[in-house]
């Protein structure tokens, strides 16, 4: 009887920011993993989700976008992308139909050993030949092991670009357990809500000045209990994260629960608390205490 063979490996999701990969790795794994706002540079660290079947595992990486540093927190945060390339089995580059080409992307996706799966996102809002020529655009470019046409927000053609994932996935065992989503611990995926629900809620650059701490995560049978810490740069920002009376930090602890809540699937408890860290983006050893 001939044995089924079994693939598995590592897929790093790559491109500037604001393309929607995390949006695409929501997708592909099937469970809210990433955070997901309008603005850009909201994923920070490089985030795993895993998929698995009976004879194939992906491993997904969602990394920042690519930038030119301005900070030491930015630094850290390229370090997470040139790290998960390095174990990478495929890329997936995503861009989507806006994006501009810059000489050193370019010159990253033609030096790659690894095959690239060119991901052009958000065909959902193409127009007449916009998708045709934007393929023929980055074609020119670089030469993509394939490439597909997707948009991450509605899902079309993400079996799609599924398939020719598993097509390229070297044979492996598996890398985790079969039940695994994921790498990070659950509260990371807290500190994540909470700063998602920053960056919709306040504008300029109060969100990218914040870190978010949980200090306390105790989980009963009915009820979980958890105590975050909301970081910032300066104290001026402090008034502006807690709000006149409080108001703009409590809407953030009842949108962050409501979420928070339906990822768990159990009541929380939430309780928020904002503290100063001078110009943290800035000081390498505040960086490496937040996990970076």
């Amino acid at each position: 009887m001939k044995v089924k063979k079994h693939k598995a490996g590592f897929v790093s999701i790559i491109g500037k920011p604001n393309v929607g990969k995390s949006t695409l790795i929501n997708q592909l794994v099937g469970e809210r993993l990433s955070i997901i706002t309008s603005k850009a540079q909201t994923t920070r660290h490089r985030i795993m989700g895993i998929i698995s079947g009976d004879d194939f595992q992906v491993v997904y990486s969602d990394t920042p976008g690519i930038i030119k540093p301005k900070y030491e927190l930015h630094n850290a945060m390229m370090h997470f992308v040139n790290t998960s390339l390095e174990d990478a089995d495929i890329i997936l580059f995503v861009t989507d139909l806006y994006e501009k080409h810059e000489e050193e992307l370019i010159l990253r996706l033609q030096n790659l050993q690894q095959p690239v799966i060119m991901v052009l996102n958000k065909i959902d809002l193409a127009k007449g030949t916009q998708v045709a020529d934007k393929i023929a655009y980055w074609h020119q470019l670089f030469t993509p092991a394939k490439t597909v046409e997707v948009s991450a927000l509605t899902g079309k053609n993400i079996p799609l670009l599924f398939d020719n994932i598993l097509n390229l996935l070297p044979d492996h065992e598996a890398f985790f357990p079969k039940d695994e989503l994921t790498d990070k611990p659950e509260k990371f995926f807290v500190e994540e809500i909470i700063r998602e629900k920053i960056f919709q809620n306040y504008k300029k650059e109060v969100p990218y000045s914040t870190q978010v701490v949980v200090e306390e995560f105790k989980e009963d049978k009915k009820i979980i209990r958890i105590r975050a810490l909301i970081y910032v740069e300066r104290k001026s920002q402090k008034g502006i994260i807690i709000g006149h009376k409080g108001t703009a930090l409590k809407k953030v602890g009842i949108e962050a629960r409501h979420d928070m809540e339906a990822f768990f699937a159990k009541k929380i408890h939430l309780e928020t608390y904002v503290k100063v860290a001078d110009d943290w983006r800035q000081k390498k050893r505040l960086i490496k205490g937040f996990g970076y």
